[in-house]
């Protein structure tokens, strides 16, 4: 009866943590699609949802940023090949953002590099890495 019971025990352990990878690995696609959607389309003033509520706490964005953010506008976000996996619960993406200031017309890109964080309580991925700069060149 042992001989039976203990692989069956294991074999079902095994479904329901692939289970659980498949639910955070569902909930990280979807949440990197809503993310470039709202930058592309919203402007990366309403990417702020997705910022980890502990990283806005300890590092708001100043008046000064958000007028930045507002000053431009996305016509290309290229996350390339997508997130690498850092841990069970973090990934790290390298992402393409070209951005065209609304007053002069000048495009340019920037690279940013963010690392998202599984809320395994929540069952939410966090932007551990806060908002693009895009002071850069």
């Amino acid at each position: 009866m042992r001989r039976i019971l203990l692989p069956l025990i294991a074999s079902t352990v095994l479904l329901l943590a692939g289970c659980a990878a498949s639910t955070r690995n569902d909930a990280l696609t979807s949440t990197l699609t809503a993310y470039g959607n709202a930058v592309r389309w919203n402007g990366l003033q309403s990417a702020l949802q997705f910022v980890d509520p502990a990283v806005l706490k300890a590092r708001p964005p100043t008046d000064l940023d958000l007028a930045r953010y507002r000053q431009v506008t996305v016509s290309d976000y290229d996350d390339g090949a997508g997130p690498v996996p850092l841990g069970d619960n973090e990934v790290q993406q390298t992402v393409q953002i070209r951005l065209i200031n609304i007053h002069t017309q000048a495009e340019r890109s920037i690279t940013t590099r963010q690392v998202w964080r599984y809320d395994e309580k929540l069952k939410h991925w966090w932007l551990e890495s806060g908002l693009p700069d895009i002071r850069q060149d």
